[in-house]
């Protein structure tokens, strides 16, 4: 065996030499347990088909249409030409060729935030992403100067958020939640601790609005609070928002941190995965803070991080953006008025899988859940620890699926805690899933008693 390239050579059967390379030759993030969650999870319900599955936050399937596809690009093809003015040829390359680096539909996605949110948005500082999640990762590698840069993270943390920061070799320091969302004091405390030990903290990520996985919201006093800390501290806010148009209330929403922001502290991230077609792997971000260069110019973040984009991915697929532009403008720009359907179902699922727990967990029960006022997550607690082994087990043994909790912490101490999500379900498919839990945790506490009364 011999050393190739930081690697080993093995014999093959037919006496060839193959390559072999050692994890501990490959980047230290590759062994990191974030960086295996997300396959995980998305790949656990294909090896129990026939499991009910509470776990995946995909959006609601029944509303897909492959018809509308090819009305939605022609939609836009329409509007490049009667609304930009773009001739054949110019229509052409537009969607068939490789594409401008921040987007070929900043300029509906700007008119979409007016919309629905309030916002006022140069489209200039907006970058078109191949999903939300590399908008994470531009923004996460541009703020990562030197070691000793720190990013704050509300916990229970988005596993994508974590996993990116650790391929950028970006430390993720943890802050408090609450049950109204973000715990000031301790990430004033967090700042402060970190700048002791001469780290710098560069931003904090955080959900406002039906966070996942908790389905915490931020109320409207905490939101001007966590503002007036941010610009006292002088610190970015990262504000992810995938779920703030799906509320299963009265449908009035809080305006989001970004529409608060008078001082462009807050660095907003946009997705139309869960509101348009997770297929298109269209996402976004909003960097309108002013970058002053080494010569005293000015430029904005979202051209920085297009310049980090033009290395990972060149542009967003112009076809995948179209898509998503077609249904932008068969809707006047408002996702609100788009996902009309999807947000009744939502809301209906959540109300049922809410009331669904309450029933087969009466009062005095050690089982507890969250009440979110919208979005697709409940957390239940269990009196026992969950990971991924226990997860299996109910998935072979009682044919229903859920996500651990300890996948959206970095601390590596036992969760006794499970994420439901209603997203993809039916009321019919909540109600066979809770029956199995209530089995699932009933055959848990059971076992575990009959061990403790053994020993």
């Amino acid at each position: 065996m011999r050393r190739l390239g930081g690697g080993a050579a093995a014999a093959d059967d037919d006496g060839g030499v193959i390559v072999e390379l050692h994890v501990d030759d490959l980047h230290a993030a590759l062994g990191d347990p974030a960086l295996n969650s997300m396959n995980f999870l998305n790949e656990v319900a294909q090896h129990y088909p026939d499991a009910v599955s509470l776990a995946a936050g995909r959006p609601y399937e029944e509303f897909f249409e492959f018809s509308a596809l090819h009305r939605y690009l022609d939609t836009f093809r329409r509007h490049l030409v009667d609304d930009l003015g773009q001739s054949p040829g110019q229509v052409h390359r537009t969607l068939f060729q490789y594409g401008r680096t921040k987007g070929i539909v900043h300029h509906l996605v700007a008119r979409n935030l007016a919309v629905d949110e309030g916002m006022t948005v140069d489209p200039e500082a907006i970058v078109v992403t191949v999903g939300c999640q590399e908008a994470m990762f531009l923004l996460l590698r541009a703020l990562r100067a030197d070691p000793r840069d720190v990013l704050l993270a509300v916990a229970p943390t988005y596993v994508g958020l974590t996993g990116a920061a650790r391929l950028l070799d970006l430390a993720v320091r943890p802050v408090a939640t609450t049950e109204s969302g973000v715990d000031l004091a301790d990430l004033r405390g967090q700042i402060h601790r970190a700048r002791s030990e001469g780290l710098r903290p560069r931003a904090c990520y955080l959900m406002p609005d039906f966070a996942n996985p908790s389905g915490v919201s931020i109320p409207m006093s905490d939101r001007r609070a966590l503002l007036d800390l941010a610009q006292e501290e002088n610190l970015l806010l990262i504000e992810d928002n995938p779920y703030g148009l799906f509320p299963a209330g009265d449908d009035r929403r809080l305006p989001t941190l970004k529409a608060l922001d008078t001082n462009r502290q807050v660095i907003y991230l946009g997705s139309f995965a869960k509101t348009v077609l997770p297929g298109a792997r269209v996402g976004y971000v909003v960097a309108d803070q002013r970058v002053v260069g080494a010569d005293g110019a000015t430029s904005l973040l979202a051209d920085q991080l297009a310049k980090v984009k033009s290395m990972v991915t060149v542009n967003t697929s112009p076809l995948a953006q179209a898509v998503v532009g077609g249904v932008l403008l068969e809707h006047g720009c408002s996702l609100v008025a788009a996902t009309a359907r999807e947000r009744v179902v939502y809301a209906r699922n959540l109300r049922h899988l809410i009331d669904g727990l309450g029933r087969r967990f009466p009062a005095g029960s050690s089982v507890r859940w969250t009440a979110p006022t919208g979005g697709f997550f409940v957390v239940v607690t269990v009196p026992f620890p969950v990971d991924d082994a226990l997860l299996h087990r109910s998935a072979r043994e009682y044919g229903v699926l859920w996500t651990p909790m300890a996948h959206f912490y970095d601390d590596g101490i036992p969760v006794h805690a499970l994420r439901l999500s209603v997203s993809a379900v039916t009321p019919e498919d909540i109600d066979r899933g809770l029956d199995r839990i209530a089995e699932f945790v009933a055959g848990e506490v059971a076992g575990r008693g009959a061990v403790a009364s053994a020993c």
